[in-house]
């Protein structure tokens, strides 16, 4: 058999070697925008019950179980969970909270950036095409002690907070930033906006989110203006 790869199998190779890919990773920028190497690339991992999922939005790259491979993998019992990585149901539950408050306000934002430029754009003679912003750039931080005040009775207080956190970093849904909580390489790819976003907003967690915004709670306001809270605590004079 040969062993020569073609570019197709190193990207389908790097992918399930990492799990995810940064978009710039230059494999991956080629197959951005090479629809045979993307193709090709689909075709490989689908070989093997896989598909490359990537959106515009997120800043990674990454694969998936194709529909059809997911009851021989997980079984009837495994698709009937409420989700198939084996994480407690109070985990799940900060996976969706975390999710709700990085995910939802950093699309809010990369949309109102990407209409801005479009509208910049009319008054271009040469105006181009912009690329949504990246998640990097917009994304906010949930500060761990907020997020601890605000929900860590529902979540099963500090020492079961801290485990779930340490799961979902190990999974790479999030990433730790000294005291803030930052989103991770899935956080954006392997939750399904157009699925979960009705659902949080026009539910239960959508007028708590809601009321916490009304109330000026300490945690919404960490996440739209932290760069303000920094420069206040700075600014305030040292004890003697």
């Amino acid at each position: 058999m040969s062993t020569h790869l073609d570019d197709a199998a190193l990207l389908a190779a790097e992918l399930l070697a990492r799990r995810w890919l940064p978009r710039q990773h230059p494999k991956v920028k080629r197959a951005l925008i090479d629809a045979d190497l993307w193709a090709a690339t689909q075709e490989r991992l689908a070989q093997v019950g896989l598909r490359l999922i990537d959106n515009l939005y997120a800043d990674h790259v990454s694969v998936a179980l194709l529909r059809p491979a997911e009851a021989a993998v997980f079984g009837e019992s495994g698709l009937n969970s409420h989700n198939n990585i084996d994480l407690p149901r109070d985990a799940v539950s900060l996976l969706v909270l975390l999710w709700a408050l990085i995910v939802l306000p950093k699309r809010e934002r990369q949309a109102a950036r990407a209409a801005n430029a479009q509208g910049d754009d009319q008054n271009d003679l040469f105006g181009k095409d912009r690329p949504v912003p990246t998640a990097a750039s917009v994304s906010p931080l949930v500060p761990y002690r907020a997020l601890l005040a605000d929900f860590g009775v529902q979540l099963g207080k500090k020492t079961r907070l801290d485990t779930n956190l340490k799961r979902l970093e190990n999974h790479g849904f999030i990433v730790r930033r000294g005291e803030d909580i930052a989103e991770g390489p899935l956080l954006d790819l392997l939750l399904d906006y157009d699925a979960l976003a009705p659902r949080i907003l026009q539910g239960a967690l959508g007028d708590v989110l809601t009321q916490a915004r009304e109330l000026q709670a300490s945690l919404p306001l960490a996440l739209t203006q932290p760069a303000l809270q920094e420069t206040e605590a700075n600014d305030e004079p040292d004890e003697a």
